[in-house]
């Protein structure tokens, strides 16, 4: 890149760590005698790499770093727009040139199988050294053989003091940031934008350029002064760290459940307002509401479930923003209600017991007799009917013949308390 097309590149590009000890918030990775640092400094891959972590966390620079001290030629694609003929392309370009090639993959999650298969034969033969980076669970969106013949790095979200670092560079960095500029910013202002960041060390610098660009000049002494006020107007919409259909969208409604489970109302709050906050549908939030009214509360508090069927109402009439009260409403009944997880347990029971079974026949006794031939094959014989004993409860038999003998130790709904570890 040429020195005016440098300059017109984003703080974010701009600022991109060149050395190892640049990189900030990934010491698990790069500290002294840890594996990765180790590979990079011997400048050898001998494996493909999966890098795992949150957006703007390092995966594209430490790809780069790879490249780099590795003496690689760096080619980068996206999942997102790339195909089996870019990856073809990279392949010919290594037999052609005969170049050590690093293929990055970002967004290596979203190659669907046949895609990530056709990888396989130049990763096994090293043909090109993949490097796919990844916000989602590998275990998960990567395909096995892949998997196995790649090492997962995991990439930690930066902390506040590591964006802090990262606005301090940038302020006082003469040739690719700010330090040729009357900057002005407080700390209470760098600590804005790194919350406002939530981690993510590009949005963190986005950020921060976006508001030094919106900040008025003193024309007394040249002073670029950035406020509260103007980095609030740079930030527009949610930052906040959530794929409706990847891991932490799983993570954060299990987190609710589990809350609301244990009863902290505080916890089931903050974790439904994370789901609102970054635009989950509410349908999707209640419909999980009322699963668990009647999986975890039941007949311990019977209004539960009327209520989220009411909130439910209230969701599909009202919509965001207006329904959010009714969503915290519900999100703190759940949470305080008394817990019982019989109904949930009698679903497990109950399946396993007809696994084990299977289709059973309907005793004669309670088999529905509509026709006089039913009837003379025995179909209803001998039905008491509950109504005419006086306790309204009539004592006859009801499960098949094979469990009827085994009725006393078939217990199916039992209304105590019993956790499983394999709840979700």
């Amino acid at each position: 890149m040429t020195q005016d097309a440098m300059a017109q590149a984003p703080l974010a590009y701009r600022m991109r760590p060149k050395t190892m000890d640049e990189v900030v918030g990934q010491s698990q990775l790069l500290s002294a005698g840890k594996p990765l640092r180790v590979m990079l400094e011997k400048g050898i891959l001998p494996t493909s790499i999966i890098l795992w972590g949150p957006p703007g966390c390092g995966k594209t620079t430490m790809a780069r770093l790879m490249a780099k001290l590795g003496g690689y030629e760096f080619l980068e694609l996206s999942a997102v727009n790339a195909g089996k003929k870019d990856i073809m392309a990279a392949v010919s370009r290594q037999k052609l040139f005969q170049k050590k090639i690093l293929l990055f993959l970002d967004e290596i999650h979203r190659f669907n199988k046949a895609q990530q298969d056709a990888l396989l034969p130049f990763v096994e033969k090293g043909v090109i050294t993949l490097v796919g980076a990844t916000t989602e669970n590998p275990s998960f969106e990567v395909n096995s053989a892949l998997l196995s013949r790649s090492r997962v790095f995991v990439l930690n979200q930066l902390k506040l003091e590591n964006l802090r670092e990262l606005i301090d560079s940038a302020l006082i960095d003469s040739e690719n940031g700010f330090g040729k500029e009357k900057v002005e910013i407080s700390s209470e202002c760098k600590n804005l934008i790194a919350q406002m960041a939530h981690g993510d060390a590009r949005s963190c610098l986005n950020i921060l350029e976006l508001s030094v660009s919106l900040a008025d000049i003193d024309e007394g002494n040249g002073l670029k002064k950035v406020s509260k006020e103007i980095i609030q107007s740079a930030v527009q919409g949610s930052h906040l760290h959530y794929d409706k259909n990847g891991e932490e969208h799983y993570n954060i409604i299990s987190a609710l459940h589990k809350s609301m489970r244990d009863s902290d109302v505080d916890a089931s709050v903050y974790w439904l307002m994370r789901m609102v906050s970054a635009g989950e549908d509410p349908k999707y939030i209640v419909r999980r509401m009322i699963r668990f009214a009647s999986e975890d509360i039941g007949n311990a508090d019977p209004k539960a479930l009327g209520l989220a069927c009411s909130v439910k109402e209230t969701v599909m009439f009202l919509g965001y923003p207006e329904c959010n009260t009714a969503l915290v409403q519900l999100a703190a009944y759940l949470a305080k209600a008394p817990k019982c997880n019989a109904s949930y347990m009698a679903v497990k029971r109950a399946k396993s017991l007809i696994h084990e079974t299977g289709s059973l026949p309907v005793p004669m006794i309670i088999r529905n007799a509509p026709t006089s031939m039913m009837k003379d094959m025995g179909y209803g014989k001998g039905y008491a009917y509950a109504h005419n004993d006086s306790k309204a409860a009539a004592d006859q038999q009801h499960l098949p013949d094979e469990l009827h003998a085994r009725k006393e130790e078939i217990k199916l709904y039992e209304e105590k308390s019993e956790v499983e570890n394999d709840q979700n």
